[in-house]
């Protein structure tokens, strides 16, 4: 296998990886509050927070590579924080990335909240513990198979991007370059065999994060009934 092949490799899994913690440190917070929600409101949030399930990829690389151009306040403020440009970084690749894995994560947490049963909580209230501590020490473990079946997602959905990566990192090798632009590469130059060899190596890591998000899930009935 090619050196920048391992590089691309490496840096898929790398950003996967990233991508999918730091959406459970963001959404498991937001998704108790949603769970809970009742208001007239929730409709709409859902729906922003499922929007890139049905926008293109290309559609929000667009208007992240918008946003993050130097030309914008955004950009300009990144530049001024770091130094660097966030278009075209591995940096913004992940954010780029947070927002276009984000309801594969979020859901998963909702309707894992939604299943918890409320018994529990309203003993540790008659118990005494505080609000922080029954997340902690109560919900939150509670709520393990759904942040193991989020966190899957996640990751096995940001394994395959494409567009989304392309617009807003474009093809910088060792940077942006991640599998499915390598793979991309290859086929257009004719090189099947390489080709071959990322495809299967993506397979088996995408079928492996499958694996375990059916094995969560399996936990998560387990815990419902």
């Amino acid at each position: 296998m090619l050196q920048s092949d391992l590089t691309a490799l490496w840096l898929t899994v790398k950003l996967a990886f990233i991508t999918a913690v730091m959406l459970l440190i963001l959404c498991i917070p937001v998704a108790y509050k949603l769970a809970g929600y009742k208001g007239k409101f929730k409709p709409f949030l859902e729906a922003l927070i499922a929007m890139p399930l049905v926008l293109p990829p290309t559609l929000l690389g667009f208007y992240l590579l918008v946003l993050f151009s130097p030309t914008h306040a955004v950009g300009q403020f990144w530049f001024w924080l770091t130094g660097t440009q966030l278009a075209f970084s591995f940096q913004g690749v992940v954010i780029g990335s947070l927002f276009y894995s984000l309801p594969f994560v979020m859901q998963p947490l909702v309707a894992g909240f939604k299943q918890i049963n409320q018994t529990y909580n309203e003993a540790a209230i008659a118990l005494g513990l505080s609000h922080f501590k029954r997340f902690v020490y109560l919900i939150l473990p509670l709520l393990k198979p759904s942040i193991g079946s989020a966190f899957a997602l996640g990751f096995a959905h940001t394994l395959g991007e494409f567009g989304l990566v392309l617009m807003i990192g474009g093809n910088i090798q060792g940077e942006t370059q991640v599998v499915s632009i390598a793979l991309y590469d290859h086929v257009e130059s004719l090189n099947y065999a390489a080709a071959h060899q990322l495809s299967l190596i993506l397979l088996a890591i995408s079928f492996a994060c499958l694996v375990l998000l059916f094995k969560f899930n399996k936990s998560i009935v387990g815990v419902k009934q």
